[in-house]
C-alpha cells in the first residue's frame, strides 16, 4: 500500500493527499482523482479512479458504479508499475487536458 501511495504521489507536482469517507484521496489541483482502498470480501487492494467512465482499459472494472472504476492489484504478485503509472497518467490526462473541469 505505501508503494501504490508513492507511485501515485509522484505523478505529478500538483498532486495532493488527503483522507475522504475514510480513505486515502489523491488529489489534482485539489480536484479528487483517486483513492486506494481494500476491497472488504477479497482483501485486495485497488486504485478508484473517479472520473473512471472517461478511462478504457480491459482491467478496469465498473461495478455498480456509473462514474467510478477501479483497478485490482494482487497483493500476491508483483505489482504491474507500467499498467498503473500509464492508467494514472490517462488519468491526470483527463485533467491537465480540460476534459475534467478544474475550478
Amino acid at each position: 500500500m505505501l508503494t501504490l501511495r508513492d507511485i501515485i504521489s509522484n505523478q505529478d507536482e500538483n498532486i495532493t493527499e488527503t483522507k475522504k469517507y475514510g480513505m486515502p484521496c489523491f488529489c489534482y489541483k485539489n480536484k479528487m482523482f483517486a483513492y486506494l482502498w481494500v476491497d472488504k470480501k477479497t482483501q485486495e487492494p485497488y486504485i478508484l479512479f473517479v472520473e473512471g467512465q472517461h478511462l478504457e482499459h480491459p482491467e478496469l472494472e465498473t461495478g455498480n458504479r456509473s462514474r467510478m472504476k477501479i483497478f485490482r492489484i494482487n497483493p500476491k504478485a508483483d505489482l504491474p508499475i507500467t499498467t498503473i503509472k500509464s492508467l494514472l497518467h490517462d488519468a491526470l490526462d483527463l485533467y491537465r487536458n480540460g476534459i475534467i473541469k478544474i475550478k
